[in-house]
């Protein structure tokens, strides 16, 4: 007999990170990018948010988090999501052929706070 899972839990984080990535966009657009596209899917994976700062293509990790206990948002983005992310940025520019000037990756760590408005930490240019 199949086992049943639950997949509240699947829910929660698929709402945790909507609500992180609504608070990235906010928070992008606010700083002057032009948000070009959001969720794309591709061969290898999803991008987040892709924006446009001046002429200069930008890929933008969102990690949401409601505590520390496990790193922190900011912590699950290593060398291997770094790598991925690359991979990720030059299929979107084979499938949108847009003339930037160059292309950088940002990571935007969210922490929801159960009261008040969230913390958000955005690292430029993450190597």
């Amino acid at each position: 007999m199949a086992r049943k899972t639950s997949s509240a839990p699947r829910l929660r984080e698929k709402s945790l990170g909507r609500y992180g990535e609504d608070v990235a966009a906010r928070y992008l657009q606010e700083s002057g990018l032009v948000l070009i596209d959001r969720n794309w899917r591709g061969p290898s994976g999803e991008l987040d948010l892709i924006a446009l700062d001046g002429g200069v293509l930008v890929v933008c990790e969102v990690k949401t988090r409601t505590s520390d206990a496990f790193g922190g948002p900011l912590a699950a983005v290593d060398r291997r999501k770094l790598a991925r992310l690359r991979v990720l940025a030059a299929q979107w520019l084979a499938e949108h052929p847009i003339g930037v000037d160059g292309m950088r990756i940002d990571v935007v760590g969210v922490w929801r706070n159960p009261r008040g408005p969230a913390k958000l930490q955005h690292i430029v240019g993450v190597q």
